[in-house]
């Protein structure tokens, strides 16, 4: 990452930001399902800077060109070049959101501390798990992500990064903890009705309810 700064927050930063409760570093959602959450964000930046489409349910490479961002270039290395036809072309988004999720998080979770948007804290679950929490740094930048996501809400998310970000939000179930109690039903409700028409939101949203689902069994 030396030598790249970004123009402003990406969405897997803005989600994980989103993600973590500012004061106590504690995840809004399960761990899981923030990772499959910080997947689905980078296929989606990676179609918003114009790089992929989705196609029949695969994330389909248009432009290889690799993105300024490093992490974002290490993602789409991942996907199959264009014209390869449809032998060659790569995983369904769902699969590849649970492929990749494991070892996206951290990279982009190291930045973020890099950059003082986030603090890492050392604290024992029970006093006997070790585990990391991530209150908010020096360079304070929740309010930032905050506040894109109250403008997407209050403009009825015509804007398509700040529609999607609600989205992936409400399909890792950090959504209903953003926008918590009866003030924030509205909000909710109309979060939830994005993810079927976010398709990176939509293979996180699978995902999870996979796990659910096996958690039920």
């Amino acid at each position: 990452m030396t030598g790249y700064t970004a123009p402003g927050l990406t969405l897997p930063e803005e989600l994980l930001l989103l993600s973590f409760d500012p004061a106590t570093g504690r995840r809004l959602c399960r761990h899981r399902f923030l990772q499959y959450g910080v997947a689905g964000a980078v296929l989606a930046e990676l179609e918003l800077a114009g790089r992929i489409v989705a196609e029949y349910d695969h994330p389909a490479v248009t432009n290889p060109v690799p993105p300024e961002d490093p992490l974002l270039a290490m993602a789409l290395a991942t996907l199959p070049p264009p014209g390869k036809g449809r032998a060659g072309r790569g995983p369904r988004a769902v699969t590849w959101v649970r492929r990749t999720s494991r070892r996206l998080e951290e990279p982009w979770l190291r930045r973020l501390v890099e950059r003082g948007a986030l603090r890492p804290e050392q604290v024992k679950v029970l006093g006997l798990f070790p585990s990391t929490r991530f209150p908010a740094g020096p360079a304070e930048r929740h309010t930032e992500a905050r506040e894109h996501l109250a403008a997407a809400v209050r403009t009825g998310f015509a804007e398509p990064r700040g529609r999607v970000l609600a989205a992936l939000l409400s399909a890792t179930g950090a959504g209903r903890r953003v926008w918590p109690g009866p003030d924030g039903r509205a909000a909710r409700r109309a979060m939830r009705q994005l993810v079927r028409r976010e398709w990176p939101a939509l293979a996180v949203w699978r995902n999870v309810q996979r796990d659910r689902s096996t958690d039920a069994g």
